[in-house]
């Protein structure tokens, strides 16, 4: 697909429903082959410290997580909807027991400026360096049914990431 550099002052997204659609979270390093991808439907996208920022979570029993721990940035993909089923197998299998990315049929690629990839189908890519991450504590919910999320206790752990370069088509900006 042709992206191209948005200026952050430009990009618009819809805010509530951005994350309904579906999102792809992808960290590691495109240049040597070791990244991971998965499917997101929970972040943000903001301001945070003065600095435009997006937040992912991630829980710890998921592949991904072991790229983004390793990692000092990580890409954000929104895809249209005919990807939908893609974004199903990268959201349902593991990239730990098989290149769930080659069965889902996207096409990695590198990104502008970080080492993580980003997807050739992609209206836009978000890439990001982490600028801070911490886990969820149960003690601190403060709205009784966000336990129901968590049945067998693998709270996420939350990323904020600077927002470094977005670029998308042009219905983006």
């Amino acid at each position: 697909m042709k992206r191209q550099n948005i200026p952050l002052e430009q990009f618009r997204v819809p805010p509530f429903d951005l994350w309904e659609k579906g999102m792809v979270l992808s960290a590691g390093d495109f240049s040597s082959g070791r990244y991971n991808a998965m499917t997101v439907a929970w972040g943000s996208i903001g301001r945070m410290w003065n600095m435009p920022f997006v937040q992912v979570v991630v829980r710890p029993v998921r592949f991904t997580y072991e790229f983004m721990e390793g990692h000092d940035d990580f890409t954000l993909c929104a895809f249209p909807p005919e990807y939908r089923k893609a974004l199903q197998i990268l959201g349902t299998r593991s990239g730990r027991h098989g290149d769930k990315i080659g069965i889902s049929g996207l096409t990695p690629q590198p990104a502008s400026c970080v080492t993580a990839p980003a997807f050739e189908q992609a209206e836009w890519v978000i890439e990001c360096r982490k600028i801070y991450s911490d886990d969820f504590r149960p003690a601190r919910f403060l709205d009784e049914g966000i336990q129901d999320e968590y049945p067998n206790r693998d709270f996420h752990r939350f990323y904020f990431g600077k927002v470094l370069a977005v670029f998308g088509i042009p219905y983006y900006h």
